[in-house]
């Protein structure tokens, strides 16, 4: 299956909500989380906001989906979560996000292997220019790297591209708020027992660790998820992850207006080969298509016989019904 969905304005910025949320995590968990626990900032994001959902909802998986939320729920959250906090604890925010990088041509190999989804030469190359401009973002920074947290945020990129993929697979066959629900509660219940057997108690929370947590929860995690798996309804999986590219910008930009990391011209350069990164991957509709479509409809129904019905008009999802 070659990579042939085209992606119009209104699908590319509500995918871009997510990463635009997660670009603020890096800074959220170095400045407002309980310092050193990782596993704990990871549960107290997913599995109060999915118990939550899962209350509001009242839709439990049935069948085949019970297993498989579970394995999306693992790779999503379980997984994913805790090494992302372990990437953030161990390096600068805009390093961390900037591992993201790697997403889109592992998201595309991934596509490829599990559902044949081939990757067009144009996406491969958005993919490397992406990669190259968050290199520019990183090689000034001036900021130590640690093996550790270099380990954990690639192992991050490589369990949630996994689950990506898999939904575009499966093709959930519940609203998004649901599906989400089911992955915060499952990824939430592995990593309760590890948290509690590796760190211990939680500590008390204070004011600004719980500010922090509801941000992260909410707007980090199911607005984030719902606008995200709404894009892979709609998109190739590749063009998803080129947009993913926005999360070490916002990160990177966000560490040097509120960190004050370091910032100069390779980091604008690297800002600019990003953005052309996303755009360059993205197969976007053209308006004399849809103009040409409709004329021909108007024509088959003006040419008379009435044995040619006027096919469908599809409508795009706004965003209040793909996060109901």
């Amino acid at each position: 299956m070659s990579s042939m969905e085209t992606t119009s304005l209104r699908a590319l910025l509500l995918t871009a909500i997510a990463p635009l949320a997660w670009g603020t995590t890096y800074l959220v968990t170095e400045s407002f989380l309980p310092p050193d626990r990782p596993l704990l900032a990871a549960t107290l994001r997913a599995l109060p906001a999915g118990l939550v959902l899962l209350a509001l909802r009242r839709r439990l998986p049935t069948g085949s989906w019970w297993w498989r939320s579970a394995v999306l729920g693992v790779l999503n959250i379980g997984l994913f979560f805790p090494l992302l906090f372990l990437g953030a604890y161990q390096l600068p925010g805009g390093v961390a996000s900037t591992l993201q990088a790697a997403s889109p041509l592992v998201v595309m190999v991934l596509a490829w292997l599990l559902i044949r989804e081939r990757a067009t030469p144009r996406r491969l190359v958005a993919g490397v220019i992406g990669l190259a401009g968050v290199s520019l973002l990183v090689l000034q920074g001036g900021s130590a790297v640690t093996l550790l947290g270099v380990v954990a945020g690639l192992g991050a990129v490589v369990a949630s591209g996994a689950g990506f993929v898999m939904i575009k697979r499966w093709d959930p066959p519940v609203d998004l708020l649901t599906l989400v629900s089911w992955q915060l509660v499952w990824g939430g219940l592995v990593l309760l027992p590890v948290t509690a057997l590796v760190e211990g108690p939680p500590p008390s929370l204070s004011a600004t660790n719980v500010a922090g947590l509801v941000w992260l929860g909410s707007a980090g995690t199911v607005l984030a998820y719902c606008c995200w798996f709404a894009g892979l309804r709609r998109i190739d999986a590749g063009a998803v992850s080129l947009i993913g590219l926005l999360n070490p910008l916002v990160g990177t930009v966000l560490g040097v207006v509120v960190a004050h990391e370091a910032f100069g011209s390779a980091q604008a350069a690297g800002g600019a080969l990003v953005l052309l990164g996303v755009l360059a991957g993205q197969s976007f509709r053209s308006s004399t298509g849809r103009v040409r479509s409709r004329r021909s409809r108007g024509a088959a129904r003006r040419s008379g016989s009435g044995s040619t019905p006027a096919l469908p008009r599809r409508s795009a999802a706004p965003v209040a019904s793909a996060c109901r």
